[in-house]
């Protein structure tokens, strides 16, 4: 490691303060990156940003879930308890590259039952607020709450 990278400092922002032209840099290396955009040149013109403010920022802004090398959550449900409901909310999380590490599934009490899931999502094909809303689209979940993240 160069004394320069010893030197550098990081620091976690919310994205409401960011600069325009930081977000629209992360939104185009997202299109690059899911080979939504076959260029950098593609992927500036669909968000509208010059490809002179991409290159300024693409090495020096990232998204947090980037950084973490090994990603774990934890999300809490709470289902209809009916046949297939948790064979059917695997397959989503599954679908889109989530490892699922552990399950936990309380006694269905009124027809409802709570589910926890503790899931590796480094290698996931989607993002986690795609994988959300996936799950919550599903007509037998009543609630999805992400208890906790950290590797």
């Amino acid at each position: 490691m160069g004394k320069k990278e010893q030197n550098e400092k990081f620091y976690l922002v919310r994205e409401d303060v960011l600069p325009e032209a930081m977000k629209k840099t992360l939104d185009a290396k997202e299109l690059i990156e899911r080979k939504k955009a076959d260029s950098v040149w593609e992927a500036v013109q669909k968000v509208d940003l010059s490809r002179s403010a991409f290159y300024k920022y693409r090495d020096t802004v990232f998204p947090f879930h980037t950084v973490v090398k090994e990603r774990i959550i934890t999300l809490f449900f709470h289902l209809e308890d009916r046949s297939g409901t948790l064979s059917e909310l695997l397959a989503v999380v599954a679908g889109c590259g989530g490892n699922v590490l552990t399950i936990h599934q309380t006694i269905p009490l009124q027809g409802r039952a709570n589910v926890t899931l503790s899931l590796n999502v480094t290698g996931m094909k989607t993002g986690l607020d795609e994988l959300l809303s996936r799950l919550k689209k599903l007509e037998f979940v009543d609630t999805v709450e992400v208890l906790g993240s950290g590797a």
